[in-house]
């Protein structure tokens, strides 16, 4: 059998028609893209009065109904728009408390048979190489994430091909959680993967379930449907706008409960986009009775061998800034994603509204083995276009990300405690919206960031985070409706485990 008949007999499995037309209303999906627009048109004014409304309805971590959030997206005063960047922090506060998670990305394939306008890796790009790592190349990636960098969580990207399939997905995710690093002190393992891929048919993605998947990440792009069709060719799998729409419907009816949102904003307005990203999250609600574990905000940026003179809806730094700010009130419950696509400057500007952020990442195939040689500690920061999807704005170092986090009054979290505890799904929604969750998370991001301090933290950074540990125990020592005496004493004992050695305890 040729290469292109086994792409095709591929691409024939994957589609399931009867695995849209079960989720759509009338034969329509949730996304009227006229009564968007029509929407953000009818609510250009909002007084003072009705934006204080607004936000204090929102503290009550429901879901924000589509004509407020319209009313947001539209404000342009400084004032205002401040006024909502207060209230997204406060918000981020009261739902998650002062946490600041930390992942890496690891790309195993840069194979892809999708013709996407904006994206590096699409078929017909000759300037990118292409490969797809082995499950040997993937330990060793996991190696120096989680025994020189000090990663504990993972979100595993794939190109749309035969080669990745779910199969393929499923023992790279056993690969990764195989591996176990010695350190200084302890160990280094990952202990969550969520995977952003392709969309799925049902019985595929409980393979992936079995295999210990996190979370499931599939961003929509956009949500325009005239702007899809243009940059995603007809023809192509990913061309078929109402498969990937209802993936993580898909993904909720296989068993996976934790599933993440988002748009690539640039493509179309983001105003339209926002909206979209809310209407996914009340589908969603209204089906399961859970919206998005997460929903993710990535800019445009430039890729090796890509021409976007066709772009139209750059997204300024200021409206980015305030998107990120409408997004945290108006989905108040989920986690918020900003990553390394942007540079130190913004994400220094948004850190106190967003719940997790990823650092010291590479993004091409096999970048991280090469980044840190045998036996060596650090990277050389290099980005090589040829092997990777697009241009990263922040090289930092996950070292330099900690402390600066922790200089802010930031826990640097790299806790996966709750999912192996069952806190997802409904579970984990009623904690987050009552406010609880918040708790788990201090006390488990409090251990964790303790093991990265003892084995992987510079002395400066080690110094800084011992001294910020100290402080977050006195204030669990004086909010006593929130912490009992006798779980200040336990976590004081784990913490004093984790120092002598002990890895992975948490509550």
């Amino acid at each position: 059998m040729t290469d292109t008949q086994k792409i095709k007999d591929w691409k024939n499995h994957l589609v399931k028609q009867d695995e849209i037309d079960r989720y759509l209303v009338n034969g329509k999906d949730f996304i009227d893209d006229d009564a968007i627009e029509a929407e953000i048109a009818a609510n250009k004014v909002t007084t003072e009065e009705e934006l204080h409304a607004i936000l204090d309805k929102a503290k009550d971590i429901n879901l924000m109904p589509s004509k407020d959030v319209a009313k947001l997206v539209n404000i342009t005063d400084p004032k205002m728009r401040n006024e909502i960047y207060e209230a997204a922090c406060q918000i981020k506060k009261q739902v998650y408390d002062n946490r600041l998670v930390t992942f890496a990305p690891l790309y195993c394939g840069s194979k892809c048979v999708n013709r996407c306008k904006y994206c590096g890796f699409r078929t017909d790009n000759d300037e990118v190489e292409r490969r797809v790592l082995t499950m040997d190349e993937i330990k060793a990636e996991a190696k120096v994430l989680a025994g020189k960098i000090g990663h504990k969580r993972l979100v595993m990207v794939y190109g749309e091909h035969p080669e990745t399939d779910a199969q393929y997905i499923a023992d790279s995710m056993r690969a990764v959680y195989s591996v176990k690093v010695p350190t200084k002190n302890g160990f280094g393992q990952i202990r969550r993967v969520n995977i952003n891929a392709a969309p799925l048919p049902i019985d595929d993605l409980k393979i992936l379930k079995e295999a210990g998947i996190g979370t499931f990440q599939v961003f929509q792009e956009t949500y325009h449907k005239k702007t899809y069709k243009e940059v995603h060719p007809a023809g192509t799998l990913k061309g078929n706008y109402a498969w990937r729409l209802y993936a993580l419907h898909r993904s909720m009816d296989a068993g996976i409960d934790d599933v993440a949102v988002g748009a690539l904003f640039g493509l179309y307005d983001w105003k339209f986009e926002v909206m979209g990203l809310v209407a996914h999250a009340a589908d969603l609600e209204k089906r399961y009775g859970i919206g998005p574990h997460s929903v993710s905000v990535p800019r445009l940026e430039p890729a090796e061998g890509t021409d976007f003179s066709w772009v139209k809806h750059w997204v300024s730094d200021e409206d980015f800034k305030h998107l990120v700010a409408v997004l945290r009130v108006a989905i108040p419950y989920a986690g918020l994603i900003v990553t390394n696509r942007e540079k130190p400057e913004m994400l220094d500007s948004i850190i106190d509204m967003i719940t997790q952020r990823d650092a010291d990442s590479r993004l091409g195939i096999g970048a991280y083995a090469d980044a840190f040689p045998e036996n060596t500690i650090t990277s050389d920061g290099h980005q090589e276009s040829q092997r990777q999807q697009f241009v990263l704005g922040d090289m930092r170092s996950l070292d330099t990300v900690v402390q600066e986090s922790i200089k802010r009054g930031h826990i640097v979290s790299f806790c996966t405690a709750g999912y192996r505890c069952g806190r997802t799904g409904t579970k984990i929604m009623s904690l987050l919206k009552a406010g609880k969750e918040g708790h788990f998370c201090k006390m488990n991001a409090i251990l964790t960031l303790q093991e990265y301090l003892d084995d992987f933290a510079s002395p400066e950074t080690q110094k800084m985070g011992n001294a910020l540990i100290s402080k977050e125990l006195g204030e669990i020592k004086n909010r006593t409706l929130d912490f009992s005496q006798a779980q200040l004493v336990e976590l004081k004992k784990a913490r004093k485990r984790i120092q002598n050695g002990e890895r992975d305890i948490y509550f």
